[in-house]
């Protein structure tokens, strides 16, 4: 097994987010990106309806000079009178420009300064004989219509145009572009002062739900009505109301083992006192070392139980913190604990052992935990194995890897094996000492692990097999980056 990181990233301090904002920020922001889209879209709208009464104008033009355009053959000739040449370049605003090309390009009449058009890469629609195009003439922009006229068979056409610089079109679309933004440049903080207000009054319920939580009593763990709620914050309302629920469950949960707690420390306490008192009155030195071997031993137990508390204490407080958590080896903690715990099976008469298969699993978590789970696992089956049993360690690799603390001893009764794993439970008519913690502390720890705990008989017939299935091991812990 490889280790896991988690799914999400964690906030970095600092990072604060707030949703008016956010919201605000995706309002306006496509407003301010469409703003200069708009400017090139209207400047683009605006010349297009500024060129069509201009254009008519110019092309009207055109028709009239063509009107005077004669063909005779190959022949072409132009008759316009003075008059009519003044009357085309009357205008204020606007210089105009007119040109007269024979087939072979011979200026007839007018201007040359026309760039001219090529009929082979213009050839145009015959439906619409005229046609408009932007031409520079001495660096000014104008605007050209023109018209081909046939000369003949198989004779390039004569060709008539009429120029006209875009003053009063500018002007024209100047005004257009006036008329259209000027009011949108009025709108647009009247839009921003209507979003600010439609935020305001959108995000008021949740105000009004800080407001309702903060009123709360310290101690008011009860689920927050859901019937004021918007329907977009309920799921987010009920999943609080979910954590509420939890977190008043361990605050119960928490009380009930200080309560258990102060009655398991304060029974060995009594005891030491009693004997204290009773080996201060005696003066017998035989009875006095007795009950000094009693004190030491009520000290032992009291020692024993305050360890396996803060033991029980560290594997609670490990939740989503995880205490350098890093990859472990598992064989190699199985092993190196089972080696730890060879003194106590020796000093019983119980044969312990170890088997593993080369290359175990490698899973993240905290090995002080592991290591704690482990020896508790191994030392209840030492303290319930008879003198002359056997307790073995065995780590698996199939069907998935396990690890398996089997022994020979009196066994646990099937009704029994839910209710062991609870805290200061210990079974019935049981003569050994102990707090009835040790099995707590595995189930703590193994449910931080996601590690799967299995209660069985020994195949061989007698004791107990207690597998830890491993497949799942470790899932969801974060690892922390070696620095």
């Amino acid at each position: 097994m490889k280790p896991t990181e988690a799914p999400f990233a964690e906030e970095r301090p600092g990072e604060l987010h707030s949703l008016f904002g956010e919201i605000l920020d995706w309002m306006l922001a496509p407003l301010l990106f469409l703003w200069p889209i708009s400017i090139v879209a209207t400047n683009h709208v605006a010349n297009q309806i500024a060129d069509l009464p201009y254009d008519r104008q110019l092309g009207e033009r055109v028709v009239a000079i063509v009107r005077q355009v004669e063909t005779h053959g190959p022949r072409v000739t132009v008759n316009l009178p003075r008059p009519a040449r003044d009357m085309l370049r009357g205008d204020e605003e606007d210089r105009t420009y007119f040109q007269v090309l024979d087939p072979r390009g011979e200026l007839l009449a007018g201007d040359r300064e026309i760039p001219r058009v090529d009929v082979d890469a213009d050839p145009g629609d015959p439906a619409r004989p005229l046609r408009f195009r932007d031409e520079f003439i001495r660096g000014t922009e104008v605007r050209v219509a023109y018209q081909f006229l046939p000369a003949g068979n198989e004779r390039p056409p004569a060709l008539v145009q009429v120029a006209e610089t875009r003053h009063k079109r500018e002007q024209l679309a100047s005004r257009i572009i006036s008329g259209v933004l000027l009011p949108q440049f009025a709108i647009l903080p009247l839009v921003v002062i209507l979003v600010w207000l439609g935020l305001t009054r959108g995000l008021a319920p949740l105000k009004r739900l800080q407001q309702r939580i903060r009123a709360r009593r310290p101690d008011d763990l009860s689920p927050v009505n859901l019937r004021n709620v918007p329907e977009e914050l309920r799921p987010m309302v009920a999943v609080f109301n979910e954590m509420m629920a939890r977190l008043e469950d361990n605050l119960a949960a928490q009380q009930r083992f200080i309560s258990a707690a102060a009655h398991q420390l304060k029974t060995p306490l009594t005891g030491l006192k009693m004997q204290t008192e009773l080996a201060l009155g005696e003066t017998d030195c035989a009875q006095l070392h007795e009950y000094l071997q009693r004190i030491a031993t009520g000290v032992d137990r009291a020692a024993h139980l305050t360890y396996q508390l803060l033991q029980l204490a560290r594997a609670e407080a490990s939740h989503e913190r995880a205490q350098a958590i890093e990859p472990v080896d598992v064989g190699a903690l199985a092993r190196e604990v089972t080696a730890h715990c060879v003194p106590r099976a020796l000093a019983r008469g119980i044969d312990l052992g170890f088997e593993g298969t080369p290359g175990g699993p490698v899973m993240p978590g905290v090995p002080l935990l592991l290591r704690e789970m482990f020896d508790n696992l191994i030392d209840n089956a030492i303290k319930y194995t008879p003198a002359g049993g056997r307790v073995t360690v065995r780590l698996r690799a199939e069907p998935g890897w396990m690890l398996e603390i089997e022994d020979t001893g009196v066994g646990i009764q099937r009704e029994e094996r839910p209710l062991i794993f609870e805290r200061f439970y210990r079974a019935l008519g049981s003569e050994m000492e102990g707090s009835g913690l040790g099995l707590a502390i595995v189930r703590e720890i193994a449910d931080l692990h996601r590690v799967r705990i299995d209660v069985l008989d020994n195949p061989a017939g007698v004791g107990t097999l207690i597998r830890l299935v491993l497949d799942d091991a470790g899932a969801g812990m974060r690892v922390e980056e070696a620095e």
